[in-house]
């Protein structure tokens, strides 16, 4: 993560003091390829410290990465020859799952810790399978194995319990899970068309409704399970992001550029009020990323973030999302490189130290003071206006400047 120090001001003529708080820029790294053609980010640890993904050899080979710190690794060793791709990694970051090519040449489910290496995770009666999400703490991780009669099988599986199928019929694929491992979503793959589902224990598989097209698919959760994002097709072919914030109901239309056709919606906040994903333009010629809210609408990121693109730089995808909505990532075109690269774009605001408008109604009353009495005390980066003087703490220092403008404004 990159940052600037920053000195701000007087802030007030009564308090005179000045007020030195680290304010981290809104930025957008592109973190390599392995030194290959290309790469792209399939997934961000929470904190988003750690990214996985796929680079791409000149021969059109791939191999799972793993960047930490500024720097992008192989997630095998140099010695494994097979391919590999990364599509999920641990809420902590500690683990990666995807599939790899094993020593006879089978793509196999696994999964990857620093200091463990790689396990993989068996399969079905078959042998075939590939891992797409982890649980918070890597314990239980959701994708698809072959059955004995080569189907492809939902699967979860769990740390000493090993792998379950979920019960979907085949050929079915389960894309994400909660963050207790106790939810998990999907869809099934009759020929011709795609089925989302919710599964849970106790319900087993439950099938999402859609707009009357042929395909619905469930691409993320929340981390406590209770909105899921996709997309879903309408009768005349158009495709277009939605959500469901209640399984039984159909899902939200949340496609709001009229000049798209298609959209398709691939991470979800916490909330349940932030979604990323990417859309094509009519006419266009490639994906571009978008976010969602329910105020805004949808925006291409490349518009909300022009001033971190070079020239020539285009982001294609948002794949992935942190809970709280900070990091993102995705692929897209490095104008500097010229290649197709993964990114991580980090949205967080600059604090920007103020005189006491909390709320910024223009007015410093009441409620300004009452949200800093009820944040006294909290510490961090992420405290918002209640942290007055930007210095990472909400204290005596913030409760004054509130005080000493009170009425202002008003």
């Amino acid at each position: 993560m990159k940052g600037r120090l920053c000195t701000w001001g007087s802030m007030t003529a009564l308090m005179g003091a000045f007020c030195v708080a680290p304010c981290f820029a809104q930025t957008l790294t592109w973190l390599g390829t392995l030194d290959y053609r290309s790469s792209i980010a399939t997934d961000v640890s929470d904190d988003g410290s750690v990214v996985v993904g796929i680079a791409y050899t000149p021969n059109y080979d791939f191999r799972a990465f793993y960047w930490r710190n500024g720097r992008m690794e192989p997630i095998a060793p140099p010695r494994w020859l097979g391919w590999s791709q990364a599509y999920g990694v641990s809420g902590d970051g500690n683990v990666v799952v995807g599939n790899m090519m094993d020593s006879v040449g089978y793509m196999v489910a696994f999964k990857w810790t620093p200091s463990a290496g790689v396990e993989f995770l068996g399969a079905l009666g078959g042998v075939g399978g590939t891992a797409l999400a982890a649980s918070y703490d890597g314990s239980t991780i959701v994708g698809w194995a072959e059955a004995r009669n080569e189907d492809r099988l939902a699967f979860r599986w769990r740390q000493g319990q090993g792998m379950q199928a979920l019960g979907a019929p085949a050929t079915s694929v389960a894309t994400g899970v909660s963050a207790d491992g106790s939810v998990v979503i999907g869809y099934v793959n009759p020929p011709g068309v795609l089925l989302a589902f919710r599964w849970t224990e106790a319900e087993g598989v439950r099938m999402l409704t859609g707009f009357g097209g042929s395909n619905i698919a469930a691409q993320a959760i929340t981390p406590d399970g209770s909105v899921i994002v996709g997309y879903a097709d309408y009768p005349d072919h158009t495709r277009h992001a939605c959500r469901w914030l209640d399984p039984s109901q159909p899902p939200q239309d949340i496609h709001t550029f009229s000049d798209s056709p298609q959209s398709i919606a691939n991470a979800v906040s916490d909330d349940g009020n932030l979604i990323v994903g990417q859309y094509y333009p009519s006419g266009g010629s490639f994906w571009r990323a978008f976010r969602w809210t329910p105020q805004r609408g949808m925006e291409d990121l490349n518009t909300v973030y022009a001033d971190l693109l070079t020239s020539g730089s285009v982001l294609f995808q948002a794949l992935a999302m942190s809970p709280d909505g900070r990091f993102i990532v995705g692929s897209g075109i490095n104008g500097l490189t010229g290649r197709r690269e993964a990114f991580l774009l980090d949205t967080r605001v600059p604090c920007r130290a103020h005189s006491g408008d909390v709320d910024e109604n223009g007015c410093v009353d009441d409620a300004d003071l009452l949200a800093v009495l009820f944040a006294f005390g909290q510490t961090g980066q992420d405290l918002g206006r209640v942290d007055v003087n930007c210095d990472e703490t909400v204290d005596d220092a913030d409760l004054l400047t509130v005080l000493f403008a009170f009425g202002q404004g008003c």
